[in-house]
């Protein structure tokens, strides 16, 4: 691992065990609210985010912070998405964390042009850590991982809902569903991506995109050999706020089939 992953590796264990893990299946009444939509956000979240956004103003204080819940306090937040950034998802899969159960984890992007650089990823139960730098290959605990499909016939589909609007969630149900052997979601990016790379899922699909949800990932796949793009094929840019889609796959192969289905929706 480079030196900068060995800082933000020690940055998450940090949060993880002085602001997560004190909380999990501990949180006290009041310490979960909702942000609207079935959106949860726990104390563990703010306090991450405030823990995380100190640590990262220390290895590198030049660029702007972008967090998931500093976003929330204020949407004007998401303007530094166009220029050099951290992008901080504190609690990815809080609706897990609140509700006492896994996965859940930390994620964090260093993006420059509108385009994730870096990505962490870590996993604050099992201590798994994903890292990935542009064009430098993606790694798990300092190991380089090649993505690898299942291998199942029908491939392994993990198909995310649940912010899509109804007519798209019936069109997928007609057109992408059927070509598929369908499992759950983690509800967590966190867990998400790395289970396309690991020989765990095929293909997912991703409605809504925000930056503190894939920036991480996004590259981590794609550099470990996977793909992840906008169904047109554009790449994911992380600056395109309120732009929605986004396809994940084992394989590039995988993503060209998952698309062909994705474009008969429209």
């Amino acid at each position: 691992m480079t030196a900068l992953d060995d800082q933000i590796l020690d940055l998450m264990r940090r949060v993880s065990e002085r602001a997560i893990l004190p909380r999990y299946r501990n949180l006290a009444a009041g310490e979960v609210e909702d942000k609207g939509g079935n959106d949860p956000v726990t104390i563990a979240d703010k306090d991450s985010e405030a823990l995380l956004r100190e640590g990262l103003a220390a290895i590198d204080a030049s660029l702007a912070f972008v967090g998931e819940e500093t976003a929330h306090a204020d949407p004007a937040i998401v303007e530094r998405l166009d220029r050099p950034c951290w992008i901080v998802d504190p609690v990815d899969g809080t609706r897990n964390f609140a509700a006492g159960k896994p996965p859940f984890g930390i994620i964090i992007a260093r993006a420059d042009g509108g385009v994730a650089q870096s990505g962490w990823i870590y996993d604050c139960l099992t201590d798994r850590f994903c890292s990935a730098h542009r064009g430098a290959g993606a790694m798990i605990d300092g190991e380089r991982v090649a993505s690898r499909p299942t291998g199942q016939s029908p491939p392994i589909a993990a198909i995310s809902l649940i912010f899509m609007e109804e007519q798209r969630r019936d069109a997928t149900r007609r057109h992408i569903a059927p070509a598929y052997e369908l499992v759950d979601i983690p509800y967590c990016a966190a867990e998400q991506y790395p289970r396309l790379a690991l020989g765990t899922n095929d293909v997912s699909i991703f409605e809504r995109t925000l930056a503190w949800d894939h920036a991480a990932g996004v590259l981590w796949l794609n550099e470990a050999g996977g793909k992840a793009a906008r169904p047109d094929g554009s790449p994911y840019r992380v600056d395109e706020v309120g732009r929605t889609g986004l396809l994940g796959a084992a394989s590039p192969a995988l993503w060209d089939e998952l698309a062909d289905l994705y474009a008969k929706m429209d």
